[in-house]
């Protein structure tokens, strides 16, 4: 997996060109996901990590990069991204100690984004 700015450029495009031919659909799996990440029970760090875990297990590195950035602006800690990861190589095995450490950069990149984002005091 590239960095997960390569990985989002790489996409913007095709996502843009899916979007004009498929509104529908894609308006229809925006409210899944909405609906799905709503908060209930479960908050939005453990919703966001739990699709970070299943986004490793399906070595998807756009759901990598996404859920990771989501989980920083829910408030997931390194440390929780590193114990998720630790379930996708439980439930995976051998792949999930490849696409972890991606995730985990990936993580560390969205933090090193939130922060040059947030305005100087």
């Amino acid at each position: 997996m590239q960095n997960s700015h390569d990985v989002r450029a790489e996409l913007r495009e095709p996502a843009l060109a899916l979007r004009s031919l498929i509104p529908d659909v894609l308006r229809g799996y925006a409210e899944l996901s909405r609906a799905a990440m709503a908060p209930g029970e479960l908050d939005a760090a453990t919703k966001e990590l739990l699709a970070l875990v299943i986004a490793i297990t399906r070595e998807c590195d756009g759901c990598i990069v996404s859920h990771t950035r989501s989980a920083v602006r829910a408030g997931a800690t390194r440390q929780g991204v590193a114990e998720a990861v630790g379930v996708a190589i439980m439930m995976n095995g051998g792949p999930g100690t490849v696409w972890g450490p991606r995730a985990l950069r990936s993580y560390d990149e969205a933090v090193a984004d939130l922060v040059k984002s947030e305005p100087a005091t």
